[in-house]
């Protein structure tokens, strides 16, 4: 049985204001290192045995304390990286709230393909892939993952069995620990959008 802990980055400057999307150099804002700071002591009492992250330069930095507090490196998986959001990187959500393909975008992630980039549908299958082939690594044990909020959300609709188009009810924070544990029998999602002590005891 593979315990993961699926972590989502940290704040950036860009949050909620523009779409950082694949985009090289966006790290953690002030608020950002914090909350990686406050992670490492939350998780930091905990049995971890590897630490995962996307390539991006804001989920390698939200690792970087825990995995320094554990004595751990962190290992970066492509599949784990952020949605591609295509045409749509750089742009800001204010300017996108007009454009017909953001409104079937966000009501219908099962079937659309954001303009030059990528479907959800992708990015679930490829997060998917990913996780069991950690759970095969790590047949025994806790691992954290760290990734991005629409790469874990999708993960988990999967697991729980939501439908991707319903997906967006599921609140993944910054900085946020969400519970999933794999087993030969199938899965269980333990904790949802953890922001307080260890979710585990």
């Amino acid at each position: 049985m593979t315990t993961f802990l699926l972590i989502r980055h940290g704040a950036t400057v860009q949050l909620g204001v523009v779409i950082s999307g694949r985009a090289t150099g966006i790290g953690l804002s002030a608020e950002g290192r914090r909350q990686a700071a406050d992670l490492a002591v939350r998780l930091g009492g905990m049995a971890i045995g590897a630490i995962y992250s996307s390539p991006l330069d804001r989920t390698r930095e939200t690792a970087a304390p825990l995995a320094r507090r554990l004595g751990l490196r962190v290992r970066t998986r492509p599949e784990l990286v952020e949605i591609d959001y295509g045409r749509w990187t750089g742009e800001s959500l204010e300017g996108l709230r007009t454009d017909d393909r953001w409104r079937r975008y966000n009501e219908l992630r099962s079937r659309a393909r954001i303009p030059g980039g990528e479907m959800m549908l992708e990015a679930q299958v490829r997060a998917v892939v990913a996780l069991e082939a950690l759970h095969e690594s790590h047949p025994e044990g806790l691992v954290a993952v760290v990734s991005h909020g629409d790469v874990i959300r999708a993960a988990l609709a999967h697991y729980a069995g939501i439908p991707l188009d319903l997906a967006h009810r599921l609140e993944i924070a910054p900085a946020s620990v969400s519970v999933l544990e794999l087993a030969p029998g199938g899965a269980r999602l333990l904790a949802l959008n953890h922001q307080g002590p260890a979710p585990l005891r």
